[in-house]
């Protein structure tokens, strides 16, 4: 009798101490996985906080406060001496458009790659004519050539590596498969007077087909470099669609001749409705002005 006794308080006694140890398990698991949320929590605060704003809205604000767009609203300058003063805010855009790696730029959808690599062109751009400012004429008087170009240069980073604006702007915006829309030639600006204007508002993905559509618009609806010549009876046009006629006649949108793409845009072209219809029918002789190379600078 006195050995069950002793029995059934050394089951007890071990039972309690079991149901201790499961509590004290129990407790220890949850403070490590306290502890584990904690840890991936600031581990991925870094990339919450580095996450790239897709509005680019600090860039919308230097464009604002230093394009100038005139008075018929087609074409646009910059302030490139007040663009100055703000550099460091230039700078600091461009680091945080380098700092997106390839696997981040992977997950985005096509307007917000495009809205990306765009304006990360022409922010640099923007920057080389502020670094240089004062010194030149013209984007060209830092090298045009195939030996010393400035387009050629590595001057900026893209996904880590060294990069250019050739390679921007021909590699992968132009780049056969990456998006394939001539629309590109009016979403780059060259820092010249001969190129498609500068918006004082960043690309951005939700609204890059109105944008690219007002800018193509206001590009051909420019009397200064694009319009029909009654005298010659010829529709002299910028050297872009010469350059890159490829690009115009690749069947986007079901355009697939210069032409056919100008015919589109009769209306931007002539304001009278007879050289409207010659255009449309697509019966104008085309002619290629030269391009303007001059700095597109609002103190000229």
């Amino acid at each position: 009798m006195l050995g069950a006794v002793v029995s059934i308080r050394t089951t007890s006694l071990l039972r309690t101490s079991d149901i201790a140890n499961l509590i004290l398990m129990k407790q220890s698991m949850k403070t490590l996985l306290a502890k584990s949320v904690l840890s991936v929590a600031l581990a991925l605060a870094p990339l919450a906080a580095f996450a790239l704003d897709h509005t680019h809205a600090g860039w919308s604000a230097l464009l604002k406060k230093h394009i100038v767009i005139a008075a018929d609203g087609k074409s646009s300058t910059a302030r490139y001496g007040e663009f100055a003063k703000d550099r460091a805010a230039v700078k600091k855009y461009i680091g945080e458009l380098e700092a997106v790696t390839k696997a981040e730029y992977d997950g985005w959808s096509k307007n917000q790659k495009f809205s990306f690599l765009a304006n990360l062109y022409n922010a640099v751009t923007i920057d080389l004519m502020i670094e240089h400012y004062g010194k030149i004429k013209s984007i060209r008087d830092l090298g045009y050539r195939p030996w010393d170009s400035v387009w050629k240069k590595k001057i900026f980073k893209l996904f880590g590596n060294e990069f250019y604006l050739d390679g921007l702007e021909h590699e992968v915006l132009r780049g056969k498969g990456n998006f394939d829309d001539p629309r590109v030639h009016y979403a780059v600006n060259c820092a010249s007077t001969g190129c498609p204007m500068l918006g004082t508002e960043a690309l951005q993905a939700d609204k890059l087909e109105a944008q690219l559509n007002d800018l193509e618009k206001r590009f051909l609806s420019d009397r200064t470099r694009n319009r029909y010549n009654e005298a010659t009876k010829q529709l002299e046009v910028s050297k872009i669609y010469d350059w890159f006629k490829v690009d115009f006649n690749s069947g986007f949108k079901g355009i697939n001749t210069t032409n056919d793409y100008f015919a589109k845009f009769a209306k931007e072209l002539s304001d009278k409705p007879e050289i409207q219809q010659l255009i449309a029918q697509g019966k104008a002789d085309i002619k290629y002005l030269d391009y303007d190379w001059t700095l597109n600078d609002a103190k000229r």
